[in-house]
């Protein structure tokens, strides 16, 4: 048989920035190990399964797999998903938002035109912020290539953190070291996966001249996942900006992130977070641009 698909780059407005992702329409009777295999041969930080709703309410029923394993729930694929299925619509009938049914839950997106033109999409994370385990700063700077004085704690320990899909979430001092890490499997196999996350994602509230006028930068590395380095991770950029707003002085404050990712790969990327509801609710927004289209046969 012969599914359609779509490629778009996602949190970015220029084509071949971003992360790529492939969305595989009408996938009702692929099953996971299908599903699984055609990630794989697409070989994306993570490629989407649309099929009918269980819900009619809902839009429709959607499954996450990276090239290794199914994930419950990831910010960049529900972006470019969305975009997907709204520019199939007919210009005549935009629509205004759409849910999705996942295994973390359901996902609640909007979007917003700008005349035919589908400016940003929006989707709030099924989960609040939970935090698992710590980590020593040794053990994680050695999991990336550092120095223990690299990782920063005043504000947080390493730790885990999730808004769907958890990540073990660490700060670094300075820019010049985010652009240094690089993972050491050995040493990180020593402290993941733990608490269910098996990716590492580091942030620096100081960005670089190359990262615009983003608030944060961060760099994300997933080796079990068959991802070396993503450009641009919605989940764990939620996660750490909730992380972030939720240690600030006074506590959660209605909060907006601007994120820069993937300028170490040559990916830029920009991610959009809003903190909401005294953190309790936690949005990732960001652009899209279509790549690709055709048939994967199966």
């Amino acid at each position: 048989m012969n599914y359609p698909f779509r490629t778009v780059d996602v949190f970015t407005t220029r084509r071949f920035g971003g992360n790529p992702l492939a969305v595989v329409l009408e996938a009702d009777t692929l099953d996971g190990a299908q599903m699984q295999a055609i990630a794989r041969e697409f070989n994306y930080s993570e490629t989407t399964f649309v099929m009918r709703p269980s819900d009619p309410a809902n839009t429709a029923r959607v499954r996450i797999f990276t090239p290794a394993v199914e994930v419950p729930f990831a910010g960049h694929p529900n972006v470019g998903t969305a975009y997907v299925l709204a520019m199939l619509e007919p210009s005549s009938s935009q629509t205004t938002g759409f849910v999705f049914e996942e295994n973390a839950g359901l996902v609640p997106i909007s979007l917003e035109w700008s005349g035919n033109e589908l400016e940003s999409v929006e989707l709030t994370a099924p989960e609040a912020l939970s935090l698992g385990s710590g980590f020593d700063t040794a053990d994680v700077a050695a999991s990336v290539s550092l120095e223990a004085g690299d990782i920063l704690t005043a504000l947080h320990p390493p730790v885990i953190a999730s808004v769907g899909l958890p990540f073990l979430v660490g700060e670094v001092a300075s820019r010049s070291a985010l652009s240094a890490a690089r993972i050491n499997k050995e040493a990180v196999s020593r402290i993941l996966p733990t608490d269910g996350a098996d990716a590492i994602y580091l942030y620096c509230r100081h960005p670089g001249p190359a990262d615009g006028d983003a608030d944060l930068t961060a760099r994300m590395f997933a080796p079990w996942d068959g991802v070396a380095e993503d450009p641009a991770t919605g989940s764990a950029t939620a996660a750490a900006c909730a992380l972030i707003s939720s240690l600030e002085k006074g506590g959660p404050q209605p909060r907006q992130f601007k994120v820069a990712q993937g300028i170490d790969m040559n990916r830029p990327s920009l991610i959009g977070i809003a903190i909401e509801v005294g953190g309790q609710v936690v949005k990732i927004s960001g652009s899209c641009v279509p790549v690709l289209s055709g048939e994967i046969q199966v």
